[in-house]
């Protein structure tokens, strides 16, 4: 679990560093996910392109994605999934995959946005 919490409805940005055994990779393909700890995708970002991706990319978070619900079961906890397939010596198009959680704290007033 990251350190560092997300605020309400702020902005929060996680970078995702691709690396194999070898070093650092720049992915061939890769995407990104935000759910809850039941599996819910939140804010409809499920399978998100990243656009020729690099060996370090800033996923933003910002305004929905940082929204807690109203459902009671809420616990205020995203985990964001990373995955990615990349080219090396040893094979083309192996898997990357990562999980990071991470914890929204609440705001007493949050206007809508």
């Amino acid at each position: 679990m990251l350190s560092t919490h997300a605020k309400e409805r702020s902005t929060f940005v996680i970078t995702a560093n691709f690396a194999s055994t070898t070093g650092a990779v720049a992915p061939s393909s890769a995407y990104w996910s935000l759910t809850d700890r039941a599996g819910t995708v939140i804010n409809s970002r499920s399978d998100v392109t990243i656009a020729s991706p690099t060996s370090s990319e800033n996923i933003v978070l910002s305004s929905s994605d940082l929204k807690i619900t109203t459902n009671e079961n809420d616990e205020g906890v995203r985990i964001l999934t990373v995955e990615a397939e990349y080219d090396s010596s040893l094979s083309n198009n192996l898997p990357l995959k990562e999980q990071i959680e991470f914890v929204i704290d609440p705001l007493i007033t949050v206007t809508s946005s």
